[in-house]
């Protein structure tokens, strides 16, 4: 599955502000700011922070898990796993 590029404006440009809030609720990508030609600042709409932030929190569980595993924890099976978490939960 191919990334659309990020897109990039020039600091200059965030007086638009209305325009600026469009493109960025709009835009499937963060929009790098530059200054002087190089990246200064990023920008992105609450959903696409709020994707990506998931995204890594799930990366991050997820290597904590195989490196719980490396170091000799020993996996439970999925059933084991909802039985204690319904014990703890409840439903």
């Amino acid at each position: 599955m191919t990334q659309p590029l990020p897109k990039i404006l020039p600091v200059n440009e965030l007086k638009n502000t209305a325009n600026i809030m469009k493109t960025c609720k709009e835009s499937p990508v963060p929009i790098v700011i530059t200054k002087n030609g190089y990246g200064e600042a990023i920008m992105m709409s609450v959903k696409l922070y709020e994707e990506m932030f998931a995204k890594m929190q799930a990366a991050t569980l997820i290597n904590a898990s195989l490196d719980d595993v490396e170091n000799g924890a020993t996996p439970v099976s999925g059933a084991e796993f909802f039985g204690v978490m319904r014990a703890k939960y409840g439903k």
